[in-house]
């Protein structure tokens, strides 16, 4: 029997014909170098390039997915005969094509053994077979297919970006470290003018916000009263303020030095409320990313273990058993270096669930909660239409497990659980459909009439 190998190239479709009928991997890999010797054992039999580059990327898309082009099918139905059909065998270097073409062409295919090495001797060795195809204008194609390939298949949607949420968890870390370094140092400074009011104001944002208020100590009358209850929400505290500053220890200070402290506290304000309004951007996107994520175990946690693990669909392809220990790392292999105990809990011990359970029990629910999130996060990689629904039935799950703990009343199984949440999301779409179709049919009139 005669073999034939078909070459998929970013510029078209080949057919290379094989001298002689028992060929030898390991003559070929000799022979593979040297395109003298190459082109006595391989031949071109015919070469078919693609139309443009939209029809060079339908093409690969279906090589790649396995599926027989219209473009392929007439070319091996023109270069193939039915009466070589079975004398001669196809190699092929992609084994579901290769399935593919014997069942709906009828043409015997192989796609493993000698027919690598060839085609990668035919690789090699491409644009000396073909006549007008220069090294660089076969570079310059697959090169433009592959970015075209890459862009097809990576589905880039603006709404569901993780890297937002990494770059803002991280950012509002350190701002949390900056904001809190910089209030003790307001208060350091401040307290050698005016003492007593660090005892007074223990919230950080108010004790600035304090500060550049009042300005000097000395200046504090029955007057500015009302301006400190606006800002503490405590009438009690602004007149503690206002008698600890006739009566202050503190050392007097000059102009320029309560124009310095105004300032920096004036920053260490802004930083507060960018803090805050960081936050809510947080909130909002993680609603967006991680809707499931974020009703089980809440943004900020969350938004940690999706830092952690480097995206979302990285968490996602992680056991329960990783998530469990996620931010652990150090003490895990500590624990397996000294052959100690192992940590139970890593970023989800910050979960109000895992506080809320027992001494005894805080292992066995942050195992089961890493369970719930690894699902979560799953839902939120995988699902095309984001919904909060598995989430918040994830949620009662944990609830119902926190219960069970305490009091001995059994949950509900998992399988009851998931049903009830999809005939949930079933109801959902079909009220959303009638509304949808509402608006196609008004978009339709309005077309109608302008036309």
């Amino acid at each position: 029997m005669g073999m034939l190998i078909l070459f998929e190239h970013a510029s078209g479709y080949a057919i290379f014909k094989v001298a002689g009928a028992d060929v030898v991997s390991q003559t070929v890999q000799e022979v593979v170098p040297d395109f003298a010797q190459f082109c006595q054992l391989v031949t071109l039999v015919a070469f078919q390039p693609f139309k443009t580059a939209a029809n060079a990327l339908d093409n690969i898309n279906n090589v790649s997915e396995g599926i027989i082009h219209d473009d392929l099918r007439e070319f091996l139905e023109a270069n193939v005969s039915a009466k070589k059909k079975s004398k001669i065998i196809l190699g092929i270097e992609d084994s579901r094509l290769a399935g593919m073409v014997q069942e709906q062409l009828g043409i015997p295919c192989q796609s493993s053994g000698v027919v690598l090495e060839l085609l990668r001797g035919v690789r090699l060795h491409f644009h000396k077979f073909v006549s007008g195809l220069s090294v660089a204008a076969a570079a310059k194609a697959q090169l433009g297919l592959g970015h075209s390939y890459s862009r097809a298949k990576v589905k880039f949607n603006v709404n569901r970006v993780d890297n937002m949420i990494i770059q803002s968890i991280s950012l509002m870390d350190q701002l949390d470290k900056d904001i809190n370094t910089f209030s003790m140092r307001i208060r350091e400074w401040y307290s050698y003018h005016f003492p007593e009011l660090a005892k007074i104001v223990t919230d950080n944002y108010m004790y600035a916000k304090v500060t550049k208020y009042v300005k000097s100590r000395k200046d504090i009358n029955e007057d500015m009263l009302e301006g400190l209850e606006e800002i503490l929400l405590d009438s009690s505290k602004a007149q503690a303020i206002l008698d600890a500053s006739r009566t202050s220890m503190g050392m007097d200070i000059s102009p320029i030095d309560l124009i310095n402290i105004q300032q920096f506290a004036t920053r260490v304000i802004a930083l507060s409320e960018y803090r805050a309004q960081l936050s809510e951007y947080l909130i909002s996107k993680m609603t967006q990313v991680a809707p499931n994520l974020t009703a089980l175990i809440g943004e900020h946690v969350g938004a940690r273990l999706i830092s952690h693990a480097g995206s979302l669909t990285s968490l996602a392809k992680y056991p329960a058993s990783t998530v469990q220990i996620l931010g652990a790392e150090k003490a895990l292999f500590r624990a397996l270096k000294t052959r100690g105990n192992t940590p139970k809990y890593g970023l989800i011990f910050h979960s109000s669930f895992i506080g809320r359970a027992g001494a005894k029990n805080k292992g066995r629910i942050s195992r089961y909660l890493a369970n719930k999130c690894s699902i979560a996060s799953r839902i939120d990689c995988f699902s095309e239409q984001p919904t909060t629904l598995f989430g918040e039935k994830l949620k009662e799950q944990v609830e119902e497990r926190l219960k069970f703990y305490e009091s001995g009343e059994t949950p509900r199984k998992n399988v009851l659980v998931m049903e009830e949440a999809m005939s949930e999301l079933k109801k959902l779409q079909e009220e959303v459909k009638p509304s949808s179709e509402k608006k196609k049919k008004k978009k339709e009139k309005k077309v109608k009439m302008e036309e």
